[in-house]
């Protein structure tokens, strides 16, 4: 059963990302304020729901959310400054956009780098305890699936629309013997790491 709030009337966004494991394409996140007695039996973490459920539930999200926003950080970025700041760095741009100012972040996972004077709590496994951050990983997760299907059309050989770019084998494959693209995280372990008996 998800929790609808952390305190009570307080203004508080749900936070969450997407794709921090895959080996191409961004790292997005999504920041979410829902209304007081929002309710919807089939939110829940978006890793437990299916493509289909998710699919449905984004539009309910964007439409009934106090405030809503979804954030990218690029390949090239992730490279330079790493993945998990490049996962805080969607975060806070994701906060940025919100039309509503919170007075709190619930932040999924167990680490965040602070966002101005905006107090935060961590909460591990977040997204499954949480509905503001169930929201934003639903969020988070099916912008960032709708992104890779786009990108997976100028390079089909990837099979992006079906492994969204995570580590599949099809995808090592792919990497192997067509080489990378400007999509792929450059600083990422690409390829199967190959046992040696040396």
């Amino acid at each position: 059963m998800l929790e609808p709030y952390l305190i009570k009337g307080r203004i508080e966004a749900g936070c969450d990302e997407a794709g921090r494991g895959c080996l191409a394409g961004p790292v997005t996140a999504a920041a979410v304020i829902l209304p007081e007695g929002f309710s919807n039996e089939l939110l829940n973490d978006s890793k437990q729901l299916t493509e289909k459920q998710r699919d449905l539930l984004r539009p309910i999200i964007e439409r009934e959310a106090l405030a809503w926003a979804v954030a990218f950080v690029s390949p090239q970025e992730i490279d330079e400054i790493n993945i998990l700041k490049a996962s805080f760095t969607a975060m806070h741009r994701a906060i940025d956009q919100l039309s509503v100012r919170p007075e709190a972040l619930l932040i999924d996972g167990n680490r965040f780098m602070k966002y101005h004077d905006v107090p935060h709590t961590c909460i591990v496994k977040g997204d499954g305890k949480m509905m503001s951050i169930a929201a934003a990983s639903v969020l988070a997760k099916t912008h960032r699936d709708e992104y890779m299907r786009k990108i997976a059309q100028d390079y089909p050989q990837y099979a992006w629309d079906k492994n969204k770019g995570y580590p599949t084998k099809d995808h090592r494959m792919a990497i192997e013997n067509c080489g990378t693209t400007p999509h792929h995280r450059m600083t990422f372990q690409l390829l199967n790491p190959h046992l040696s008996l040396f």
